[in-house]
């Protein structure tokens, strides 16, 4: 890391004590900016950079909320509202039990880049508890979220700061915190949270569209090789949301998507992933992985090692922080896997990223590659400012047309900074300067 670049960074892990995934994102970062700064010097001089890594408002608050027994439980909720240079506060809640300040920080602090790219005016933020819905019931977790929301309500509006699901937060627990919002407040402000339900306010594509958007990420790297999808092998890792449209997506395209995973293991299917089986067990039953071999007689589930091993043309890492390291790189790359994009935020460590990179694998970075989640978010934003409706195909042609300007802007900075093929040079160096250059022109705020 650039010597001056060091310097801000030793500040911020001296401010942020104990916050590992935080300093992660943030070391990530700065490694691609000494040739900004050096282009720029107005960056230094304005104390962007320091500026950029301390979040605007930093919200932490006591859950308490009882279960079906009648016992109280307290819980800590979080909202970081990192940056608004480009808009309103846009950025997830995340319902498990890893959640702490760090992890609510390094989550914001990727969506003020994710948010940039998109091109939408909108800036970053991120929530969330270390709530573990697993295994409570619908009422549990309508409590729950009430609770939730009698806090947030006061900090989020449609021009202030607009939520919406990520892990461990789906269409059940943004109905249910849409709904106090609407009691605590007496307005059915629609645009104030987004994932909502399509017949109250929600947006066509939207569930589909981190996984969806990936694979079309996925898709615009490859062409620059005269490639794509079609035929190709794929293990995508997770079985949530994300990792099921991913697979849906990819195998769209023509591709064979042969793994999956959850907490409790992975499975391997040879036959390639019967979608609408795994969409039964996961998004219906809310059940484990291995129950999608005890009912397909070509899948097999195994609890030990990692998905990573098993060969593949392409890896879609999607399902949470740090799940993919350097051995499981080198065994990818041993493979011959030709390309990895990130469907969840920073699932491979600093040194699978180099891995990929020096044996010359196409590599999406998450702020990237699974950025067409929150841009739908936008485009239900702007349906619900204008009270409109657009059909799914319509919301797909345009998060296809936003996934594909992600990409072109990624790799024509990449190109213009000396780097081409970089999409990590390109993403954090593109995301930057389009939110730096609005700090510096608003003053010093």
């Amino acid at each position: 890391m650039d010597a001056k670049l060091q310097s801000v960074f030793d500040g911020v892990v001296r401010r942020n004590p104990g916050e590992a995934e935080f300093h992660q994102a943030v070391a990530e970062v700065f490694e691609s900016l000494a040739p900004v700064l050096a282009r720029n010097p107005q960056y230094a001089e304005g104390a962007v950079l320091q500026r950029m890594c301390e979040p605007e408002r930093q919200i932490i608050f006591r859950v308490p909320w009882q279960d079906d027994q009648g016992q109280i439980h307290i819980n800590r909720g979080f909202r970081v509202e990192f940056n608004s240079a480009l808009g309103p506060y846009k950025g997830g809640l995340r319902f498990h039990p890893s959640v702490y300040l760090g992890i609510i920080k390094f989550l914001g602090f990727e969506q003020i880049f994710k948010n940039s790219l998109t091109g939408m005016p909108i800036g970053g933020g991120k929530g969330g508890s270390d709530f573990d819905p697993r295994g409570r019931s619908d009422a549990e977790i309508m409590r729950f979220c009430q609770s939730f929301m009698t806090e947030l309500y006061r900090h989020i509006g449609e021009y202030t700061d607009v939520p919406a699901g990520d892990i461990g937060v789906g269409g059940r627990e943004i109905g249910y915190l849409f709904g106090q919002y609407k009691r605590i407040t007496n307005r059915h402000e629609s645009g104030v949270i987004t994932g909502k339900g399509l017949n109250w306010g929600g947006s066509r594509a939207r569930t589909e569209a981190t996984g969806y958007g990936a694979v079309m990420f996925t898709e615009e790297m490859l062409k620059t090789r005269s490639d794509d999808l079609d035929g190709r092998r794929v293990v995508v890792s997770g079985s949530g949301n994300v990792a099921i449209y991913a697979t849906e997506k990819a195998q769209q395209l023509g591709a064979k998507v042969v793994a999956c995973s959850d907490s409790s293991g992975w499975i391997v299917d040879e036959a390639g992933i019967d979608l609408e089986l795994l969409k039964e067990i996961k998004e219906i039953q809310r059940g484990r992985i291995s129950e999608y071999a005890d009912r397909r007689s070509s899948a097999r589930f195994e609890s030990e090692g990692t998905i990573w091993s098993v060969p593949c043309d392409v890896a879609l890492p999607c399902a949470t922080q740090n799940e993919l390291n350097a051995a499981d790189a080198k065994q990818l790359v041993e493979n011959k896997v030709i390309a990895v994009a990130e469907g969840a935020n920073m699932p491979c460590t600093p040194e699978a990223v180099a891995i990929f990179q020096e044996a010359g694998v196409l590599f999406g970075p998450g702020k990237a590659a699974n950025a067409g989640g929150v841009a739908t978010s936008a485009l239900e934003m702007q349906q619900n400012a204008s009270r409109d409706v657009w059909s799914f195909e319509y919301a797909e042609e345009r998060l296809h047309q936003i996934m594909i300007g992600v990409h072109r802007r990624c790799a024509q900075t990449a190109e213009e900074y000396g780097a081409p093929g970089n999409y990590v040079l390109g993403a954090n160096v593109a995301g930057f300067i389009k939110v730096a250059d609005a700090m510096i022109a608003q003053g010093l705020i």
